[in-house]
């Protein structure tokens, strides 16, 4: 009687296996040799996949945009928010002085 093997997924969600089967990435290396890294979904390692060219699509443009998109203490909004507390501030602090002068009269 046999045991049928358990089907066990790794954390990654990819299956079991010896990875020393995995494909290799071949890139030419500095040292002339090529690489030896497993090779990801595009035929090259994560060193070698090559960069990002950055979104084609005016979607994908879009998203860039929002991703990039300033908010918090930084922002344009905050900023000016801040100026405008610190100059009402300052006018309440010279209307104070006003009244204080006004009451020791």
């Amino acid at each position: 009687m046999q045991r049928e093997k358990k089907h066990i997924l790794l954390r990654n969600g990819n299956p079991q296996g010896n990875p020393n089967n995995a494909p290799r990435c071949g890139a030419k290396t500095r040292k002339g040799t090529t690489c030896r890294a497993p090779a990801m979904a595009n035929g090259r390692c994560r060193m070698h996949g090559g960069k990002s060219t950055g979104p084609r699509t005016s979607e994908g443009l879009e998203r860039s945009k929002k991703a990039h998109l300033k908010h918090g203490y930084y922002s344009a909004g905050s900023a000016d928010m801040r100026k405008y507390i610190k100059q009402l501030l300052r006018e309440n602090q010279a209307l104070t002085e006003f009244i204080k002068e006004q009451f020791q009269q």
